[in-house]
């Protein structure tokens, strides 16, 4: 099934979007400085990952005990 039509790969694809954005900004901010177009959608998922760290973090760690256990 495509991580489109299923709520939880969805929620797994964000995460690990969000998470390899923001390390991605973190090691070369130079790749991430355009705010619009095709790279606008990664600059604003890389800042998301930077304000609300502790969130992603933690909905990070809940997904993987998620993907593990159930």
């Amino acid at each position: 099934m495509s991580a489109l039509f299923n709520f939880h790969s969805f929620l797994t694809v964000v995460l690990l979007v969000i998470c390899a954005c923001t390390f991605l900004k973190m090691q070369f901010p130079t790749i991430l400085e355009q705010k619009t177009g095709f790279r606008g959608f990664f600059w604003k998922a890389a800042r998301i990952g930077e304000r609300l760290s502790p969130w992603v973090a933690a909905g990070c760690f809940t997904m993987g005990v998620s993907i593990i256990f159930f």
